[in-house]
């Protein structure tokens, strides 16, 4: 019960690595809420919360979007009182070099997975402060460090979330607010399902992703999970602006 009497809540919660850590947070007895663009996901990662005796809500958000970020963080704080753990977690990748890739899907990336991380810092870090402190979690990548062919745009934004993560640890650190990010490598999740499944030779893209970890296998979502854990509990209480690589040694190549 690392998460005993806190608060969580968690973005791209209803599936993927989202999903596994809001599962994982209300068994180590966070109350969470999942934001989800999908609402439907959400509430039936919330459903499988609360069957399992624990407490959650879902809550549809975009987090492209500022107004439904604040009303996330607001709802939240109105149900419970208090906010002890923000893991900005949406987010989703394009292929294309900068050549290939367009302004406008330029701009939606870097809405989800920079502008989301900001939005959602922007609302809680007053919160935070005022109750004498809190852990926000980013979801950056292996990316954020080494490049990825044909990425330009996902790797991009991804080496924003951690430059950000930096920049806000040295800011709140004086409020008692950690702010650390994972540096995950390629995990099993819906959206390589969807990759897997348009691809003409789904064999030969699983080998190469597989081939950047050491493991020789991707990760999987409850693996991520168990390190923002880490980063969510007072086990991690001195850490602070760091990047967490839980990647199967991608980054040590």
């Amino acid at each position: 019960m690392r998460l005993r009497n806190k608060t969580a809540i968690i973005t791209g919660g209803g599936s993927g690595i989202g999903h596994a850590a809001a599962l994982l947070f209300a068994r180590e007895g966070a109350s969470v809420c999942i934001a989800d663009r999908n609402q439907a996901d959400g509430e039936r990662v919330a459903k499988e919360i609360e069957a399992a005796g624990g407490k959650a809500f879902a809550t549809e958000t975009d987090v492209s979007n500022e107004d439904q970020v604040v009303n996330m963080v607001e709802r939240a704080q109105t149900t419970w009182g208090r906010i002890d753990v923000l893991v900005n977690n949406a987010g989703y990748g394009i292929g294309g070099t900068v050549v290939d890739t367009t302004a406008a899907d330029w701009n939606a990336l870097m809405a989800t997975n920079v502008n989301g991380v900001f939005f959602g810092c922007k609302a809680v870090i007053p919160i935070m402060a005022a109750q004498g402190g809190g852990s926000i979690i980013n979801t950056a990548s292996a990316a954020s460090v080494v490049g990825i062919y044909n990425r330009a745009a996902y790797v991009a934004s991804k080496g924003a979330v951690a430059a950000l993560t930096r920049a806000m640890a040295l800011d709140h650190a004086d409020q008692k607010i950690r702010v650390n990010c994972i540096g995950a490598g390629t995990v099993e999740s819906p959206y390589y399902d969807r990759l897997f499944a348009e691809s003409p030779d789904p064999e030969k893209l699983r080998a190469h992703l597989e081939q950047r970890q050491l493991f020789n296998r991707l990760g999987r979502p409850e693996e991520i999970a168990a390190a923002m854990l880490f980063l969510a509990s007072d086990e991690s209480s001195f850490c602070t602006g760091s990047t967490l690589f839980a990647d199967g040694g991608w980054t040590a190549r």
